[in-house]
């Protein structure tokens, strides 16, 4: 069990540290559970309980440094967390199937729009708050809440993605914003799995912590190194998660 927990809690430093800067760490964080011998259901609980302090932690860390915009987000964080709740109840609803097929579209096209597009989150061209992007905003981070509830992988990717074209920010804004967003999702996701008892704690506490310092490390290194690093960063993980996604469709 010793070292299944060290395993677990060095492959989810990594995945929180890649996480902070660029989403998809839960590409990494799910196979670990599963190849640690983890049951499925206790895997999605369990790995939702250590991604919350994960991202609590990066939160922290991107607020401090004045990277988030809570004029944006008293808006999108309830709308994201009533998402959240709505796609965990309606997770055993809808055919797995037909979500990954239309997730994997969108992976596609975010990972070639930003490979071609020079400027896109480069600089920052926040202008302001207006009626139309705040209800474009809030809209979307219903449809990511409930995304992140139901299925997740490559939630913090899309929500980059997403504020980077709704509000102009750059990646290190985005990123910011987006962690706090995520983390709402998370609380609401764990809320539900916690009450239904698949969280196992002696798993989750020690792997917490080691993603709770991933996460640091890997905030301070965007903060670090900005915009200009992070894009390739997170297109390679945009182009991971339709890797992924693929071969769970053929195979």
């Amino acid at each position: 069990m010793i070292l299944k927990i060290l395993f677990l809690c060095l492959a989810c430093f990594i995945a929180a540290f890649i996480d902070s800067i660029a989403g998809g760490g839960g590409l990494i964080t799910l196979p670990a559970f599963l190849i640690a011998g983890v049951p499925v259901h206790y895997t999605l609980g369990t790995s939702k309980f250590s991604s919350t302090a994960s991202s609590l932690t990066s939160s922290i860390k991107y607020i401090r440094s004045g990277n988030t915009n809570f004029t944006i987000l008293k808006y999108l964080i309830p709308s994201a967390f009533i998402g959240a709740i709505f796609g965990v109840c309606t997770v055993l609803k809808i055919a797995e199937s037909i979500l990954q097929t239309l997730v994997l579209i969108l992976v596609i096209f975010i990972g070639i729009y930003s490979s071609f597009s020079k400027s896109i989150g480069v600089e920052n061209k926040f202008v302001g708050t207006n009626k139309k992007n705040i209800t474009v905003g809030s809209i979307f981070a219903f449809i990511l809440g409930f995304y992140d509830g139901f299925f997740g992988p490559g939630v913090g990717a899309f929500l980059i993605f997403g504020l980077i074209r709704i509000y102009g920010f750059n990646f290190i804004k985005a990123g910011g914003n987006a962690r706090v967003i995520n983390f709402t999702t998370n609380i609401a996701s764990l809320i539900v799995f916690i009450i239904g008892g698949k969280v196992n704690f002696l798993y989750g506490v020690p792997i917490a912590i080691a993603m709770m310092f991933g996460a640091r490390f890997g905030t301070k290194f965007a903060l670090i190194h900005g915009s200009k690093l992070i894009k390739p960063i997170f297109i390679t993980m945009a182009l991971a998660v339709t890797c992924k996604m693929l071969f769970n469709l053929v195979f």
